[in-house]
């Protein structure tokens, strides 16, 4: 039993105990509370109250600093900072009249350059108009960095003007979603975002910037702190709780930073897994390449690239960015019944393209053939596998660099020269049965295989061609050759997503990052619509491009289904607009910069292609 001299005792070794975990526990609490209001920080990172720098300027540092040469946008208030200290650094704004234009320019830059495309849009309906075009430029892995104004941090989620839940409406969009807090967090953000949009398989990022990070000190004091300092204990707490908030936005928001690129991680093929590539290869019969938009991805150079394919010497079909790659008219290129030389060839090698819809999800590969494929993404490299075909070896890593890699392993090796021979006879044969429909009469109008060819036969060596439509961009991509790789712009290229109105986006950001290059537009009459008041862009900004349009009046690729299947041309007639062609010489205009020229046209063409070869 415990006697009263030992239960003192214990209560007496008990207090001192118990008062210093209170007292750790308070001064915990204290700490924490500092630390959260920023108490802790400001310590030793101080305010510069008399400052007139703002946060766009540190949004336009790290930009420049990474090669930045256009930010596109649409103007808004909650982004003019960005706007103006890009403009002051040197760097293009370029303004459209669609939010979606200007992610699809950003996405054609980024295409063409091998940098991030960078678009800045304003808050609530501005982001929200971007969001077609982000999803393409995610299925189309392509880096897009997407900086979005927002409502102040203050007033997250109270009701201001165009204040929205961006970031879960754009985190299933993007590879990176940040929303910055305080000034001094917009560098190393925008560093991240960069890196993350280049970084593994590239796709776009969002970077939500709040008001008043952008804007500068004394301007987003005016709006948050009271001029007079209230009397009443709850109005001082309010007051100090404001200013607080304001000074925390602020502590060291100017002190240096690292503006430059942040290191990036780009998956490579293992030693062992090319080595298993080569050995494949060396025992084919008839192997064939099938190269697609992945292979045109920093860091192997276009040309470098097209050395390995050329010494490797395996006949290629060229899809998405690779169209081109090879000139005009390369021995190597075959164009045409993809599908039949597939079926034919005894080992496939899938270079940065997938078997989705364009490939029959994998069913026009054989069975008896050997698959090698490559792919920076893992999954959608093995998409359709578990159904219609199997890959003999799987690669997850970057492609030109394993092209590079593969030629180094063949170095000599040599194919039987009938393979190639047979496939350029079936070519030939394709291309003669295009020049028999170029003379074929139609009803009314013009015969648009005729049309194309007469462009093809007119398009100089530094032409640039972006397509958006259906049937005459179907018809297009049968009988037009890109003149070099990086010339050829299509919805289809771009991802699985066969996005309309991409056309005058494209088209801004192939001749901004090209100036030399002459720009032709090809047009459904149809998907022109999204792009016509662009052209009021390319005025403003001096952009001369082509267009031209295809007029058969109608959603013809729709109508040539629906109404057989259904008995109905339902919302699929369009009306015959614009300029006679007899007005502008034989089949249209091509010489005059920014002018349209449609042609009416009565179908006879060749029919859809969801994806050119």
């Amino acid at each position: 039993m415990e006697t009263p001299a030992a239960a003192a005792a214990a209560a007496g070794s008990f207090l001192p105990s118990f008062l210093f975990l209170v007292c750790g526990t308070l001064v915990a609490t204290v700490l924490g509370a500092a630390h959260r209001l920023g108490l802790l920080y400001r310590l030793t990172h101080k305010v510069d109250k008399a400052s007139v720098r703002h946060g766009g300027e540190s949004v336009a540092a790290v930009l420049k600093a990474h090669g930045v040469r256009f930010l596109f946008t649409l103007v808004g208030g909650h982004i003019s900072p960005v706007l103006v200290a890009c403009e002051k650094l040197g760097i293009r704004v370029v303004d459209t009249r669609h939010e979606v234009t200007a992610v699809f320019a950003a996405d054609a830059v980024a295409r063409l350059t091998g940098t991030v495309g960078v678009v800045a849009v304003t808050a609530g309906p501005g982001l929200t108009n971007t969001v077609t075009a982000v999803k393409n430029a995610q299925m189309a892995q392509s880096p897009v960095l997407l900086l979005g104004g927002a409502a102040s941090t203050l007033l997250q989620n109270r009701g201001a003007l165009q204040a929205i839940d961006q970031m879960s409406l754009l985190r299933p969009l993007c590879k990176f979603c940040a929303s910055v807090k305080r000034v001094r967090d917009i560098m190393p953000t925008l560093r991240a975002a960069m890196a993350a949009a280049q970084s593994g398989t590239p796709g776009p990022v969002f970077v939500e910037l709040p008001i008043d990070v952008l804007y500068p000190y004394f301007m987003v004091q005016k709006q948050i702190v009271s001029t007079t300092q209230p009397k009443n204990i709850m109005g001082q707490i309010v007051f100090w709780y404001l200013d607080n908030h304001l000074a925390n936005l602020f502590a060291g928001a100017w002190e240096p930073q690292c503006e430059g690129p942040l290191p990036l991680d780009i998956p490579q093929a293992s030693p062992q897994q090319v080595q298993r590539c080569v050995e494949i290869l060396s025992r084919a019969k008839r192997p064939l390449l099938v190269l697609g938009s992945q292979a045109l991805l920093p860091p192997t150079p276009a040309d470098k690239l097209r050395a390995a394919v050329e010494t490797l010497g395996v006949p290629c079909f060229l899809a998405g960015m690779a169209r081109g790659l090879l000139g005009r008219r390369h021995p190597l290129h075959i164009r045409q019944e993809r599908s039949a030389a597939l079926k034919k060839a005894d080992v496939v090698l899938l270079a940065g393209i997938v078997c989705d819809f364009r490939l029959s999800y994998g069913r026009v590969l054989s069975r008896s053939s050997k698959i090698i494929i490559v792919n920076r993404n893992r999954k959608e490299m093995l998409i359709n596998s578990d159904m219609f075909w199997k890959p003999q070896e799987a690669v997850q890593g970057d492609v030109g660099s394993f092209m590079v890699k593969l030629k180094e392993g063949l170095q000599g090796q040599t194919w039987a020269s009938d393979w190639a021979e047979e496939l350029r006879q079936a070519d030939q044969k394709k291309e003669q049965s295009f020049w028999e429909k170029a003379v074929m009469p139609v009803a009314q109008h013009l015969n648009p295989v005729r049309v194309l060819q007469l462009v093809e036969e007119t398009l100089p060596d530094n032409s640039i061609l972006v397509m958006d439509g259906g049937d005459f961009v179907g018809t297009a991509a049968y009988l037009l050759r890109p003149r070099g790789p990086l010339c050829w712009l299509d919805p289809d290229l771009l991802g699985a997503f066969g996005t309309l109105g991409v056309g005058a986006g494209f088209a801004l950001g192939a001749k901004l990052c090209r100036p030399d290059a002459e720009v032709w537009c090809l047009f459904g009459d149809g998907a022109f619509g999204y792009s016509l008041i662009e052209f009021d862009t390319f005025v403003r900004h001096k952009i001369p491009v082509m267009a031209l349009i295809g007029n058969d009046a109608g959603w013809t690729q729709i109508s040539r289904e629906q109404v057989p299947s259904l008995g109905s041309n339902v919302a699929c007639g369009l009306a015959y607009t614009g300029e006679d062609p007899r007005q502008c010489g034989e089949g249209g205009s091509y010489s005059q910069p920014g002018r349209m020229c449609f042609l009416g046209w009565q179908y006879g063409g060749l029919g859809p292609c969801h994806h050119p070869t």
